[in-house]
């Protein structure tokens, strides 16, 4: 199986371009090439396909073989492919995901290759029913208790297609993310599980977020996490509506604007192509 390793901000994927390649099994796949020490390494596989509806298709699957709805960092990417290797050839395009088709802006460099993508998220989705969680359907879940251990956090929940839960902690460099992101994650008000965010906030416009990735732990970053993050900061009064997020591989630009989406700009980097025995 020919492949493309790409990264948006640390978070790696291997990308395979099913208009040529066909992946008969992706979740066997997935944790087999994921795999740091035995395969190729990555936090999951990504399959760039052709749509009916948009200008591309996206799946992807975590390093476990699960199968999520979107990827923030990992639509970037597809995009940046999709122009440079001349599936596309115009900057603006749809793709086509499990959370619905979403529009993109590409930005090309003095190589003419895509350096960075602008991202149409789409609007937080912010009830209990949407999310999905347990309880009463049309309750909004902004910083509400959730007791873990003998620790309660003040949870804000949102979806941007895919399940998130912000956390704000004074010191997210030392905060035990590998401690409390798994408990979070398959806790019971999660029927889907969840991804959960640990943010510190440094300024009105500017946070950190450290990311426990629902299926593939700890990931340097996460862009559908990035944009429940803006949300959830605006949510409970911390920081403007445009906002600068730290995550650990890189910085992403977020926005919720008027119109009611959230539009996140960050970098697309193609890393190295090569072929796998399967």
């Amino acid at each position: 199986m020919k492949f493309t390793k790409m990264q948006g901000a640390g978070n790696d994927y291997v990308y395979v371009n099913c208009f040529e390649e066909k992946v008969e099994d992706p979740a066997a796949v997935a944790i087999k090439v994921s795999n740091r020490n035995f395969g190729i390494g990555s936090d999951g596989l990504i399959l760039i396909m052709p749509s009916e509806v948009a200008d591309v298709r996206m799946r992807m699957f975590n390093s476990d073989g699960s199968e999520s709805e979107m990827c923030g960092n990992g639509i970037r990417c597809v995009a940046k492919y999709a122009y440079d290797h001349g599936i596309v050839s115009k900057k603006e395009i749809t793709a086509e995901t499990g959370a619905g088709i979403l529009t993109l802006q590409l930005f090309t460099g003095a190589d003419s290759k895509v350096e960075k993508v602008r991202v149409n998220m789409g609007p937080p989705r912010l009830t209990r029913k949407e999310i999905p969680m347990t309880g009463e359907a049309g309750e909004k879940v902004i910083s509400q208790p959730l007791n873990i251990l003998h620790s309660t956090f003040m949870i804000t929940c949102a979806s941007m297609g895919n399940p998130h839960c912000v956390i704000f902690v004074e010191d997210v460099e030392n905060f035990q993310v590998e401690k409390y992101g798994p408990l979070i994650e398959n806790h019971e008000l999660f029927p889907r599980r969840t991804n959960v965010e640990f943010v510190q906030i440094i300024s009105r416009t500017e946070v950190r977020q450290r990311t426990w990735e629902r299926g593939a732990g700890e990931t340097l970053a996460c862009g559908t996490g990035s944009s429940a993050v803006t949300a959830a900061c605006v949510l409970n009064g911390l920081t403007d509506k445009k906002i600068l997020n730290h995550l650990s591989g890189g910085d992403l630009e977020m926005e919720w604007a008027e119109d009611g989406n959230i539009y996140m700009t960050g970098p697309a980097v193609e890393v190295f192509s090569g072929e796998i025995a399967l």
